[in-house]
């Protein structure tokens, strides 16, 4: 069988954790294969709202298999926390979640590198979420990080041998920290990873494929963050697109089959870093109230803006998605009028080609679209949708040339009208 893939398509926070719940039952397996717990995917259904960081957004189908990739990078602290938050709301986990051994560990020191270093930048820092995603996955590429399986193989030696390198480099910041109390809740988060199943998830994945199984790749944060086609430097330190989940699983391109582009229907960005379309006005603050726009695990105001149109086609482009995912559809729906930028005009000349520096001399060209004023929150199907909404279904389409399968009109499991 394939492997279906699901991946943001902007600057992440796209609401992938809910089309992978909504898609699940589909699949027997869904396995993450890049990110940290930097990346929030937010569900809501049954009244109950619920935040992971690290585990699947399958973990509350129970007859589900679900897999940290190798691609993921983990902090057991909060590992601990997450599991422990979902045990208490009666989500037993042991028996559908399993770690791969190749993904890598986030150790304390590693956040107190991303802090420090951080805070050293000034003016020109990144905008990092302070978790130590980004040094956890730089001693990987330095070939000096540790491994989930490593806590199977001498792992003390290996840890405080990771822990004295960490410390000369901190030696070149005015940092104080306590590194004991950051342990302590780490190693108690060592002590309940070992209740999961570790596996070698590459094997385990491919003999699925091999006998007939399905699997759904579940990704984070989103394509204009990724390492190397992103807005760089204010990306994320891991390849997000679809390629990424071929080595972020051990999976071969082949097995590729359908890739679920979300995005929202209009745009929003965290922290530093360019956003051509970005508002500062009035209707950039209603999208933010309309639409929530606060971080699921940071609480950090999003900023906010129209849907780009020329970002969007080199992420569809980049990722061959074959299905799209329009989210929060509803947030427009008290816009008298909607804006979409079709291309850009840099120096006077206008191109629909995503340039290699978009932080600064790019003027959004829009297209404006008639508003539907109308409350979509409860609609069931999309015979209900009002007229301007088809046109803009039609427009994106036309724009895009990939279907709109999926509509999400609220953060609700049950508000998703597949097309």
């Amino acid at each position: 069988m394939k492997v279906d893939v699901i991946l943001g398509l902007q600057w992440g926070d796209e609401g992938k954790g809910k089309v992978v719940d909504v898609l699940t039952p589909n699949y027997e397996i869904v396995a993450r294969f890049q990110g940290g717990p930097n990346a929030g995917h937010t569900l809501e259904f049954e009244g109950q709202k619920y935040i992971l960081k690290s585990i699947p957004s399958g973990i509350f189908q129970k007859d589900k298999m679900n897999i940290i990739g190798n691609g993921v990078v983990i902090d057991p602290a909060l590992f601990k926390q997450e599991v422990e938050a979902l045990e208490s709301s009666g989500h037993v986990l042991t028996d559908r979640l399993c770690i791969s051994k190749k993904a890598h560990l986030i150790l304390p020191t590693h956040r107190l590198l991303d802090a420090a270093s951080e805070t050293a930048m000034g003016d020109a820092k990144i905008g990092t979420t302070g978790r130590g995603i980004g040094p956890a996955y730089t001693d990987k590429v330095g070939r000096h990080g540790l491994r989930v399986g490593d806590i199977l193989h001498n792992f003390d030696e290996k840890y405080y041998k990771a822990v004295e390198r960490h410390k000369k480099e901190l030696e070149k910041f005015s940092l104080d920290y306590d590194l004991k109390s950051l342990e302590a809740d780490w190693f108690a988060g060592i002590e309940k990873m070992k209740e999961f199943a570790i596996i070698d998830s590459e094997l385990y994945i491919n003999k699925h494929l091999k006998d007939g199984g399905t699997v759904l790749a579940e990704g984070a944060q989103g394509s204009m963050l990724d390492i190397d086609f992103g807005s760089y430097p204010f990306v994320t330190s891991s390849n997000t697109i679809c390629a990424g989940a071929c080595i972020g699983l051990g999976i071969a391109p082949h097995r590729i089959n359908d890739v679920f582009g979300i995005f929202k229907a209009y745009c929003t960005r965290v922290g530093s870093g360019p956003f051509p379309t970005e508002l500062f006005d009035e209707d950039g603050q209603s999208l933010r109230d309309n639409g929530n726009e606060y971080g699921s695990v940071t609480g950090r105001p999003r900023r906010c803006g129209w849907i780009d149109l020329v970002a969007l086609r080199y992420t569809i482009m980049l990722n061959g998605v074959t299905k799209l995912v329009m989210m929060k559809s509803d947030v427009l729906d008290s816009f008298e009028t909607i804006k979409a930028c079709v291309a850009y005009n840099i120096n006077g000349k206008e191109t629909e080609d995503l340039p290699f520096d978009i932080s600064e001399g790019i003027e959004p060209v829009y297209v404006e679209l008639p508003g539907w004023k109308t409350d979509m929150t409860k609609m069931q199907t999309e015979n209900e949708f009002p007229e301007e909404f088809n046109n803009y279904i039609d427009f994106l389409e036309t724009e895009l040339e990939v279907p709109i399968s999926i509509v999400s009109l609220g953060p609700d499991r049950a508000q998703t009208i597949i097309r």
